[in-house]
C-alpha cells in the first residue's frame, strides 16, 4: 500500500469536507469541496483507498499546491 499526500490545486477556503480520517473511498470520490471566487472545486481521491489524515479544517484558507490530506491507496 502506497501513501500519497493530497494537495490542493487552488487558492481558495475549505468550504466542506465530506469525509472522515479512516473512511474508505472510491477513485474520484470527493474527500472535500474548496471554494474560490464563487466555484465550489471538489478534491478527488486519487485511487481506491482511505483517508489517513486530514491536514486542514473547515473554513481554513488554502494556497494552490498546500497538503489538504494523507491518503492510502490499496
Amino acid at each position: 500500500m502506497a501513501t500519497q499526500t493530497i494537495r490542493s490545486e487552488i487558492t481558495g477556503t475549505v468550504w466542506k469536507i465530506v469525509v472522515g480520517e479512516g473512511d474508505a473511498l472510491q477513485a474520484d470520490d470527493t474527500i472535500m469541496i474548496l471554494e474560490s471566487m464563487k466555484m465550489e472545486i471538489p478534491v478527488l481521491a486519487p485511487d481506491n483507498g482511505r483517508v489517513l489524515k486530514l491536514l486542514i479544517a473547515e473554513g481554513a484558507a488554502v494556497r494552490e499546491g498546500q497538503e489538504v490530506a494523507i491518503f492510502e491507496e490499496e
